[in-house]
């Protein structure tokens, strides 16, 4: 019987010894990520500076949403919504959304744009900025409008969430019926 516990004791002893190399190299992991955030935060202070002229304004909306967009001209194709890129402030497909307009007109590298989203969700305001993006490039090229059409790019959704009603749990949702 005391052979077995000692046994068991080296295989614990075994794991640990291998949990803790793992501990460190993700501890160098996230030093190098930190590093490249300040980098890529310098090179976002950079590229703000560059939305100052003139601009087309537009609005989009979508649910509560609301994306007020300025559109400069001669620029390099940065998106800034809230201050980050767009890929940073939308994770995930949100930044690919986005640039859906640019790339059915083709101005996918030509203009610089600047949004203030509000409101709702992030996924509302994702629909939200590519509209105000797709109204702001018909303001300034109105020969873009039939490539923004057939991709439903200029549609506002009017959907709403529906408002509850008195004596309902939520707008159509009912408390369970009883027979007596």
């Amino acid at each position: 019987m005391a052979e077995k516990k000692t046994v068991k004791a080296v295989k614990a002893k075994d794991k640990k010894v291998k949990e803790k190399p793992a501990k460190a190299k993700e501890v160098l992991e996230i030093e190098v990520t930190e590093d490249e955030a300040e980098a890529e935060e310098e090179f976002n202070q950079n590229e703000t500076a560059q939305f100052s002229g003139s601009y087309i304004k537009a609005v989009g909306r979508r649910k509560q949403s609301v994306a007020r967009v300025r559109l400069y001209e001669g620029g390099k194709g940065i998106i800034m919504v809230n201050g980050l890129r767009a890929n940073q402030y939308f994770s995930g497909e949100g930044a690919s959304i986005i640039a859906q307009p640019l790339k059915a007109t083709g101005h996918a590298r030509d203009f610089n744009f600047s949004v203030l989203a509000q409101g709702g969700g992030k996924q509302g305001q994702v629909i939200a900025v590519r509209l105000g993006i797709s109204r702001a490039l018909l303001n300034l090229d109105p020969s873009t409008k039939e490539a923004l059409k057939v991709n439903d790019f200029l549609t506002r959704d009017p959907r709403q969430v529906e408002r509850k009603k008195p004596g309902l749990r939520k707008a159509r949702k009912a408390p369970q019926w009883s027979k007596r």
